[in-house]
């Protein structure tokens, strides 16, 4: 069974299979806006991308549907199961893929070579390789929008529409309010003091590259130590409700370091955009049909910066889902994201 959890600005980890998912019985009726059942992939490989990386993918749905490509959060995250879930099967050809370093992608957890635009460049080459010649759909959430955006002003034409939740600019801003006391550390005082009195001296700043020189060369058990204290508090700061008996269940035995360093690698280096990038540069993307989403009490992607784009996207939807956080999983969000897809069969 595989179990979900946040880790970093936004990001989902699963402990389990990423690609696999029992096969739904043909007697399992779909209600709208709910995730539709489980399906077997009907296709999966590695696509070498350079030198150094090879990516993960896998394919289910209809063949023959229309494309849609699905990002997943991070940076250093894979794909689960559970993302297949949103879309009709019969109507959509879904394309799920580990970004470089992250999830089946080899080598594990590497950050030579990485970056925003070796990701998007990534996206496009695998759909070439898939033989996609049309345009494509776009679905993603935290990290995944940042890279949806990323893609989209840098391929306008490739793109027909797009589903994101929980937007992610990677900005200073963001940033500081991810990582700095005046940020997510207000709401959540007693989940931020369990984390600090784990945290070794050199790290009690909590900022990316101290965290980046933790996770790449500190001892493996202090970094498991630190790990599994930031999931906890990754997992109560990114569900409206989470108790704390469960945010302090075990993890089981994931390596989570990899999707760590890639991540704080990326935090580090402003997710590789130049200061108000995305934003700044919506207008590439203002003829294409974007649904945005987000939680009213997501205090890792706060709804401010949905709206900000929203803004600069006049034909855009915004959908502010009450009574939600930043998780995808939130019944709300689930349903929210269910019903945006469905508009684009």
């Amino acid at each position: 069974m595989n179990r979900s959890r946040i880790l970093g600005p936004g990001v989902f980890l699963v402990v389990g299979t990423a690609w696999t998912a029992s096969a739904a019985s043909a007697d399992d009726a779909h209600q709208p806006g709910e995730l539709f059942p489980a399906q077997e992939w009907f296709d999966a490989g590695h696509l070498k991308v350079s030198d150094l990386h090879t990516i993960g993918y896998a394919l289910y749905g209809n063949p023959k549907g229309k494309p849609i490509f699905v990002l997943h959060g991070g940076p250093g995250v894979g794909c689960y199961s559970r993302l297949m879930q949103y879309f009709n099967p019969e109507k959509f050809l879904i394309v799920l893929h580990d970004q470089r370093g992250a999830g089946r992608s080899t080598p594990a957890g590497e950050i030579r070579e990485n970056t925003t635009q070796h990701l998007v460049e990534d996206i496009e080459r695998l759909r070439k390789h898939l033989k996609i010649d049309g345009k494509i759909l776009i679905f993603g959430g935290s990290w995944g929008s940042t890279l949806a955006l990323a893609y989209a002003e840098t391929y306008p034409e490739r793109v027909s529409g797009m589903v994101i939740r929980g937007i992610w600019t990677g900005t200073q801003a963001e940033l500081d309010h991810y990582y700095g006391e005046q940020g997510i550390r207000k709401f959540f005082p007693d989940a931020w003091a369990r984390l600090e009195a784990e945290l070794p001296p050199r790290v009690r700043e909590f900022q990316p590259k101290s965290l980046l020189e933790l996770f790449s060369k500190g001892d493996a058990a202090i970094v498991r130590k630190v790990g599994d204290a930031w999931i906890r508090y990754a997992v109560k700061t990114g569900n409206l409700h989470a108790p704390d008996e469960k945010v302090e269940q075990g993890w089981g035995d994931y390596d989570g370091k990899p999707g760590a360093i890639i991540d704080t690698y990326y935090a580090s280096n402003g997710f590789f955009l130049e200061e108000g990038q995305l934003l700044r540069d919506a207008h590439k993307i203002r003829d294409i049909a974007v649904t945005i989403i987000n939680g009213r009490y997501d205090v890792i992607c706060p709804p401010i910066t949905a709206w900000r784009l929203h803004k600069a996207l006049p034909k855009s939807k915004l959908i502010i889902v009450e009574e939600a956080g930043h998780s995808e999983g939130e019944p709300g969000t689930t349903r929210a994201l269910v019903e945006a897809v469905a508009e684009f069969e």
